[in-house]
């Protein structure tokens, strides 16, 4: 490894660690799949090593690059608390679809459905928007606003989904394990910020880090978009 290299890898490690991606969870929290990455441990807490989880950074930002270089999209998942505004914000950031509330079953498996879903919120927005909703009765209008209201919370984030994302950039795979499964059985690919008490098994990005602090969330969701960025400015 050349100084130049070093160098950089120990700043990403540091930013890292000052984001507190290196805390785990307790040691009785622990999923088998994340042995190897535990450190060690202080004040009851498992510690993450940073530099078993850079590589997988690194590999997962690759990935990222070459899908933006062919113009594909990626879904953003994250649906938690902690983790709501960084990936809305991330993903519109570079234009691509997120999911940062509850999950919407069968939006890769029953995709078709969904889409018509999204078309019909477009299209009662359209008509609001035009002022062709006068037609209806008040008590008729008050319920197309909460339909719209109700389908705006559901589908705003993936309205620009027209076709299956080629990835999913999720962060906690455990609490969003109804999309993982969901990509697994669409053969989609899944990058996967994951805790100590993940199963990164069946994740073929896993992160091992911190998945519940807004800023080690926030530093995940940068590298990727930056990645991503990157990835279009050399397709270009």
């Amino acid at each position: 490894m050349t100084e130049e290299k070093k160098t950089k890898t120990n700043d990403i490690i540091d930013e890292m660690f000052k984001a507190g991606a290196h805390f785990g969870y307790q040691k009785s929290r622990r999923d088998a799949s994340t042995t190897a990455f535990i450190f060690g441990t202080k004040n009851k807490i498992e510690i993450i090593d940073l530099e078993k989880t850079l590589p997988q950074l690194e590999k997962a930002e690759a990935f990222v690059s070459d899908l933006a270089k062919a113009g594909k999209q990626i879904l953003f998942v994250g649906g938690k608390s902690e983790a709501k505004t960084a990936v809305k914000i991330g993903a519109m950031s570079i234009d691509m679809p997120y999911v940062d509330g509850r999950w919407i079953g069968g939006a890769i498996t029953n995709f078709t459905e969904i889409k018509k879903r999204i078309a019909k919120f477009e299209d009662l927005q359209k008509q609001k928007e035009k002022g062709e909703l006068t037609k209806y009765t008040k008590k008729e209008r008050l319920l197309i606003d909460r339909e719209i209201e109700n389908l705006d919370e559901m589908f705003s984030g993936i309205v620009s989904m027209r076709e299956m994302p080629k990835a999913l950039f999720v962060i906690d795979p455990k609490k969003e394990i109804i999309a993982v499964s969901e990509a697994k059985k669409a053969g989609i690919p899944v990058i996967a910020v994951a805790n100590t008490d993940c199963n990164i098994k069946d994740i073929d990005f896993p992160i091992v880090a911190n998945d519940a602090s807004t800023s080690s969330i926030a530093f995940f969701v940068s590298a990727i978009v930056k990645a991503y960025k990157a990835g279009k400015v050399a397709k270009a």
